[in-house]
């Protein structure tokens, strides 16, 4: 089980992800991050992409978010997604969308119709040590880039041997956190860092 570490349903556990390419972050290290993001909770729409079961976009909605839209392509972490957030309450706060994110994000974020104020892009460690940058800068980070309010800031985790461009499209890289054999990029659209 994996424990939520703050807000309303602080204390309350989830069901963790299945998967063996998944590395759930720990309670210290998720701890930092969202007091380092605290501020951009209350009242956010929140994405959380390669979602597993929900672990970042739960906290974000424990913390105050009005909304968070959740996507993966694994059908079982999906279940346990759902799972998750019926048992906490938060159907009504919560989009889930099944496949895979490059196809998905884009046609999603449209159809919502509204800013994210928050993203979180976590995808498998192998599958992030394989990236192409190009290829995911159209697919995922535009698409963010185009949906993102003027303040918001995605949080994109990966491992820390991973090379990274300074910059993803229109999303510069404004903060790096290190945390043993991982790294968390913050990227803010280049225009609200100049």
């Amino acid at each position: 089980m994996i424990r939520i570490i703050g807000g309303e349903f602080r204390g309350r556990n989830i069901l963790p992800s299945p998967g063996k390419t998944t590395r759930p972050m720990t309670s210290l290290i998720k701890k930092s991050l969202f007091d380092t993001l605290g501020a951009w909770f209350p009242g956010a729409t929140v994405g959380d992409f390669y979602c597993g079961t929900g672990t970042l976009g739960v906290e974000a909605l424990s913390r105050g978010a009005d909304l968070c839209c959740f996507a993966d392509r694994d059908n079982v972490a999906l279940r346990l997604l759902r799972r998750n957030i019926a048992t906490l309450g938060v159907v009504d706060k919560s989009r889930v969308w099944a496949g895979t994110v490059e196809r998905i994000l884009e046609p999603r974020l449209e159809e919502l119709g509204r800013g994210l104020d928050v993203a979180f892009v976590d995808p498998p460690f192998p599958q992030a040590r394989e990236w192409n940058w190009a290829f995911v800068e159209q697919k995922i980070f535009a698409p963010i880039a185009r949906h993102l309010s003027p303040q918001g800031i995605v949080a994109l985790r990966m491992p820390d041997d991973v090379e990274h461009p300074d910059a993803i499209g229109d999303l510069a890289v404004a903060k790096i956190k290190k945390y043993g054999g991982m790294k968390v990029l913050l990227l803010a659209a280049a225009r609200e860092l100049e």
